[in-house]
């Protein structure tokens, strides 16, 4: 496909996406709903016939698209209103996805006669909420929680995803590696969350004082 055509089906597809944000804050329809519509007609069985198969491709901009999205929840999020809920936001989004892993992987062994490993594995990959969703739907102005839940929400979705990954990867390397038991994880568990939480520390730290020095043409 020619690069112009490219580029005009991509303008296409952010006007129409412009337009069906708009058209979810007024009617209050869920937003990710109308996306998935207009990627479906988009797609190569839909009426747009583009065809796009490149899984990695997509991962990488989703990926990409969450970080800009975590990364302006947090801007927007009020300390004050985050700091006392830090702790019970932790849990959910630790223990909580641990939780909700477990209880969806014992439906899949029960329900869909999954192996265990197999249930847990399932499990842990739909244990997480989506922050996109989360955000969306707290900053519609159709929407009005009383404090704390508001933040707490926001805060456990934005900081769930670590737990999810790091289930899904211990579940596939248990499934994959022999003689590897599920009490391998805790270690490797301590190791990933204590230096994922020191970078993440730092990195606040570095960005927080790139926002905040004071510009040459104000000294």
């Amino acid at each position: 496909m020619p690069i112009e055509n490219i580029l005009l089906w991509v303008a296409v597809l952010i006007f129409v996406s412009v337009v069906s944000s708009k058209l979810s804050d007024k009617f209050a329809i869920p937003i990710l709903l109308l996306f998935l519509t207009i990627g479906m007609l988009a797609g190569s069985e839909g009426i747009g016939g583009i065809y796009f198969d490149d899984a990695q491709l997509a991962k990488s901009i989703g990926i990409v698209a969450l970080i800009f999205i975590i990364f302006s929840g947090g801007l927007d999020t009020n300390w004050k209103d985050t700091k006392s809920i830090i702790l019970p936001g932790v849990i959910l989004s630790t223990a909580g996805v641990l939780m909700t892993a477990i209880i969806t992987g014992f439906f899949a062994v029960h329900i869909l006669k999954f192996s265990l490993l197999e249930g847990m594995l399932l499990g842990s990959i739909v244990s997480s909420t989506d922050a996109a969703a989360v955000f969306s739907i707290l900053r519609s102005k159709r929407i009005s929680l009383k404090q704390p839940l508001k933040p707490l929400l926001e805060l456990e979705s934005g900081s769930n995803d670590p737990m999810a990954i790091f289930l899904t990867v211990g579940f596939i390397s248990i499934l994959t590696t022999k003689n590897m038991g599920i009490a391998a994880l805790i270690p490797r568990f301590i190791l990933d969350m204590s230096v994922g939480s020191l970078i993440g520390y730092f990195m606040a730290q570095y960005i927080y004082c790139i926002l905040h020095q004071p510009s040459e043409a104000g000294i």
